[in-house]
């Protein structure tokens, strides 16, 4: 029965694909070095569409706050290395931009009534169950968003979605039955687990140097911006009733009350002025900027000086993105929204990125080369073991039955019996996603007559789980790919 699992284990496989795009709620983390090549301002470009910093930056913040919370806040940047969560970030990216490609190719679009549809039905944008536009900002502002910066993104998200709806997958009857067949299989198993806690290494500077000599390139000083910065102070001024009714008269639209009726002008005018004083402020910073670009400045503003980089970075991603884009015989920056206020910044100086020496770098190295060395000592200690172990016996189980391996956490179980279920050995080590092993021994194995499971819309999910893997493969040979970072 297991030889017949693995000739048709190519049904179940599970491939974690496309994430979905969710900005709401990751904050901003500071992660690892990279190293550069030509284009300073795009970290990796696949076919005509580039991937940049910022956009490399926020899928890895919203990695990081995925795990974080799967590790109830105990996650930091030591396991997002061992994780290997920057390719993660950079491969949902890479993946993204191969549907964005053929999207472009059969002129897939999407409206902007689309993109608005979708806004308001997003309930972290509402009040009371109605879309509202201070709401909207305010939430972008406390994740260093703009609403240009959000909308881009929904609309490549909603590209994505679109193109894959014109590629619907549907499961016949032989492969529901051949999926169902996997959960009538019944093991009863001896096994027991080998844990990395277990392993203990001894740091040798000799041995931990050259781990360093093979990986120098992973550890890398970050691109350094040396700007001169401009903080464009809030303008408040008087205005009279005449400009007043003619900016409400211009903007209505912007004020409503919470059931989306427009407030007359008598009620809206505190929000009137605001909004003006908030154009006043931009117009203001637009001819700071025009003076800082001729070198006519006030002698009262005076520039601060700051450096700005990939981990030391207090104005956020677009800005990281758009110094990353300009040059020193183009340095000015027009005016920039971060929490609701405008900067203005010009490049004074870049410093590469360069390979760090091995005592900077050895605090990073050190954990990285303790979890290689141990996962390369528990696969020794399995290998030796895995012919005459003595561990815990079970029950006939199924695929389904992690609750049942008592030994093992909920998550390990799962992983073990599904890597088990598609295995053609009768006793060997099975490798968990944690780093841990299972050394097992299977006693004996039937078939039961029924099975309980009703899968209903997974049968679906996981045939467009397969399918978007060869669908990837397939795109991955009609669009070149080119990665601008080392060590990933």
């Amino acid at each position: 029965m297991i030889t017949w699992m693995q000739r048709h284990k190519k049904w179940l496989i599970i491939t974690i694909w496309i994430s979905t795009i969710a900005f709401i709620g990751a904050g901003f983390v500071g992660w690892g070095q990279y190293s550069y090549g030509n284009k300073a301002g795009a970290v990796a470009k696949v076919g005509d569409v580039e991937i940049s910093q910022g956009q490399l930056q926020k899928a890895y913040s919203r990695l990081y706050t995925k795990y974080n919370q799967a590790f109830q806040g105990n996650f930091d940047e030591e396991k997002a290395k061992q994780f290997g969560l920057q390719k993660q970030a950079l491969q949902s990216l890479l993946q993204q931009a191969l549907i964005l490609n053929l999207a472009e190719s059969y002129d897939i679009t999407v409206s902007d009534v689309e993109i608005a549809n979708v806004l308001k039905s997003q309930k972290a944008f509402q009040k009371d169950g109605i879309f509202n536009i201070d709401i909207y900002k305010q939430v972008l502002s406390q994740n260093r968003l703009t609403p240009t910066e959000y909308e881009a993104e929904l609309k490549k998200e909603l590209t994505i979605e679109k193109t894959l709806k014109l590629l619907p997958v549907t499961v016949s009857k032989n492969e529901k039955n051949i999926i169902l067949s996997m959960f009538k299989i019944a093991d009863k198993i001896n096994y027991k687990l080998l844990s990395l806690n277990d392993i203990k290494i001894n740091i040798d500077d000799k041995k931990l140097k050259q781990f360093w000599e093979t990986r120098k390139n992973d550890f890398m000083t970050n691109v350094i911006y040396s700007v001169q910065v401009i903080k464009q102070s809030p303008v408040h001024k008087e205005y009279d009733a005449k400009k007043i009714a003619q900016y409400y008269q211009d903007n209505r639209m912007h004020f409503k009350d919470k059931e989306g009726k427009i407030i007359p002008l008598d009620k809206a005018k505190e929000q009137v002025v605001k909004e003006l004083d908030n154009k006043s402020t931009k117009d203001q910073a637009l001819r700071t900027y025009i003076a800082f670009k001729k070198n006519k400045l006030d002698a009262s503003i005076v520039p601060t000086e700051n450096n700005i980089s990939m981990t030391h970075n207090q104005y956020g991603a677009e800005v990281l993105e758009k110094i990353s884009k300009r040059s020193l015989s183009a340095p000015y920056m027009k005016p920039v929204l971060v929490a609701n206020t405008y900067y203005i910044f010009k490049l004074v100086k870049i410093t590469p990125a360069q390979a760090k020496s091995f005592e900077t770098a050895k605090a990073e190295l050190i954990p990285l080369y303790v979890q290689e060395a141990k996962k390369n000592k528990i696969h020794e200690l399995a290998a030796k073991s895995v012919k005459n172990f003595t561990g815990t016996t079970t029950d006939f189980i199924t695929v389904d039955a992690a609750d049942k391996l008592k030994k093992l956490t909920k998550t390990e179980a799962t992983d073990f019996l599904q890597k088990l279920f598609v295995s053609d050995k009768k006793r060997n080590f099975i490798t968990l996603n944690d780093g841990n092993i299972v050394l097992y021994n299977i006693l004996e194995q039937k078939m039961l007559p029924n099975t309980n499971i009703k899968l209903n819309g997974e049968m679906n999910k996981l045939k467009s789980a397969i399918f978007n893997e060869g669908l990837i493969k397939k795109l991955q040979n009609m669009y070149q790919t080119e990665i601008y970072i080392k060590g990933l």
